[in-house]
């Protein structure tokens, strides 16, 4: 394979760079610059001096021997003074070496999974974590990174290879001395992999969410005080307020941390019937939005809600408490309420966090939904008994293979290809 470069840490100003350098002829850029590699895993100061150029920088130089890397392949990572001018300096001395190039986005990580050290769990994962903005974000990604999902699904390996070599053995060797019928060990077996699938599974939807952010809708009729509570919540002007019904037309939306959980309230057109061409494009966009929401707040106003009804952990509630001066509901204005309002919203949705699995991307449901509907068909036929025994080995199989998809042991290009598109160059 090439040996493949870029800039591993964020383009532009900073105090410190790192250039990562992968491949079988990553040590040849030391000695480009005029010293010999340091051993593997210790870091060294070096000075960066190419044959043309002169002197280039004082850089902390780190190298990792083959099989010991992020990639699996030798590795060498130049920690340089983040200047603009030293960067593209450095990376236009290695582009010159033969057999060097710039590492397309995605391109390292995906050598690691070329290579072993990462499976495609692990590789979605990683990804999620570089976005990660929260602390329970951190803390899923980092469960998919250290490979729980992964073990999981070899443990599932395991049980079903077994209950495969129940069945081949009657097959097979259905005149020695095993056992004729397996259906018992078989359906005990199979039963508890699509048991443990299915509470996986069953978590998908929450998980996702953790990954990507949870949707609190704001719903209520013309002047309820939506968009004030909303510019309340972001601390600043996010949405026009007015006494004016139907100033809110679109779906304004502002993203928060919420204690720890990935926050985005949704301010709403006012719902009430309208003749107004654009106010009630913005009307319906707010029923759908709503209607997809994880939790909605219903602020009472001089209305109804329309279509809207309020499910049973949906919060309604007084809209504009400061002009009743009874201490309840909740206002934008003062603040009065708000705080409460945000514990209810997030005690609602940690307890609804609390049932996250460790499928949290639509690629991983797809594929455990298919080794599920094999496995249904398998213990169908092994229930039958010995004359269905070939059929059941036939899904039996599938539902390994599909495992396999799961953690990118087989799969197609076009899938990877996919996965990979969301990385940066330099990872």
């Amino acid at each position: 394979m090439d040996t493949i470069f870029a800039l591993a840490t964020v383009p532009g100003k900073s105090g410190v760079a790192v250039i990562r350098v992968s491949g079988p002829d990553a040590f040849t850029s030391c000695t480009s610059f005029g010293f010999e590699p340091p051993q593997p895993r210790k870091t060294a100061l070096r000075k960066l001096v190419h044959e043309e150029r002169g002197f280039l920088d004082e850089a902390l130089v780190l190298t990792f021997e083959d099989g010991a890397s992020f990639t699996g392949e030798p590795v060498v990572e130049f920690h340089v003074h983040g200047s603009i001018a030293i960067i593209n300096s450095i990376l236009d001395c290695l582009k010159s070496i033969p057999g060097y190039r710039f590492a397309e986005a995605g391109e390292f990580t995906r050598r690691a999974l070329n290579n072993g050290r990462l499976d495609l769990t692990q590789v979605e994962a990683l990804a999620d974590l570089i976005d990660a903005e929260t602390e329970m974000q951190r803390k899923q990604a980092l469960k998919g990174f250290t490979g729980r999902l992964r073990e999981k699904s070899e443990t599932w390996r395991a049980d079903l290879i077994h209950a495969l070599s129940l069945l081949e053995a009657t097959i097979d060797f259905a005149d020695e001395e095993v056992p004729v019928d397996v259906s018992a060990d078989v359906e005990r077996l199979l039963t508890g992999v699509i048991q443990t699938m299915d509470l996986e599974i069953s978590g998908f939807g929450v998980a996702e969410r953790v990954r990507t952010g949870f949707e609190v809708a704001i719903v209520g009729p013309p002047n309820a005080g939506k968009s004030t509570l909303l510019n309340m919540l972001a601390g600043r002007d996010a949405a026009i307020t007015s006494e004016i019904a139907g100033t809110t037309r679109d779906v304004i939306e502002v993203r928060m941390d919420l204690d720890s959980l990935p926050v985005t309230f949704l301010d709403t057109a006012g719902l009430r019937e309208s003749s107004d061409v654009i106010e009630t494009i913005g009307i319906q966009r707010a029923m759908d939005r709503a209607e997809a929401a994880d939790l909605r707040i219903f602020l009472k106003g001089s209305g109804g809600f329309g279509d809207l009804i309020p499910l049973g952990h949906d919060i309604v509630i007084e809209g504009k408490s400061d002009l009743r001066n009874d201490g309840q509901g909740v206002s934008g204005v003062t603040g009065a309420g708000v705080q409460k309002l945000m514990d209810d919203v997030k005690t609602y949705l940690l307890s609804h966090a609390m049932s996250a699995g460790l499928v949290s991307h639509e690629r991983q449901k797809l594929v455990l939904d298919q080794g599920r509907a094999a496995l249904h068909k398998a213990l169908g036929f092994a229930q039958s008994g010995p004359i269905q025994y070939e059929l059941a080995s036939e899904e039996l199989r599938s539902a390994i293979f599909t495992l396999e998809r799961l953690v990118g042991r087989v799969d197609v290009e076009d899938v990877l290809d996919k996965v990979f598109s969301s990385f940066c160059i330099g990872k």
